[in-house]
């Protein structure tokens, strides 16, 4: 079994062959969307070796940052300290994305 494998709700490592593998080095970034020069953004956790628009684990919120100022950013605050303490780490860009939005990591 390869040790960067575990079930995401109980840490526990995974048994067998076709189970879903979470990586260790898991990443919470962006995902980008949207047209040019109208970005629109989702907040995910993907691999840290994925490129920007592959596939992700998970989807925690959004970053919109043409909207008004009050409504660039929603995410879900517990899926966030959930994927922080299995060790997920947020690229600088979410760390003050998340910061601004009053979040404490």
């Amino acid at each position: 079994m390869p040790a960067d494998a575990y079930v995401p709700e109980t840490g526990i490592p995974l048994e067998g062959k076709n189970l879903r593998r979470i990586p260790l080095s898991a990443r919470i970034r962006l995902k980008k969307f949207g047209t040019k020069k109208r970005p629109y953004y989702r907040i995910v956790i993907m691999d840290s070796r994925a490129p920007r628009d592959g596939k992700t684990i998970d989807e925690v919120g959004i970053y919109h940052p043409i909207a008004a100022e009050g409504s660039q950013v929603s995410f879900d605050a517990e899926k966030v300290k959930s994927w922080l303490s299995k060790g997920a780490q947020p690229t600088d860009t979410v760390r003050k994305i998340l910061n601004n939005s009053n979040f404490t990591f």
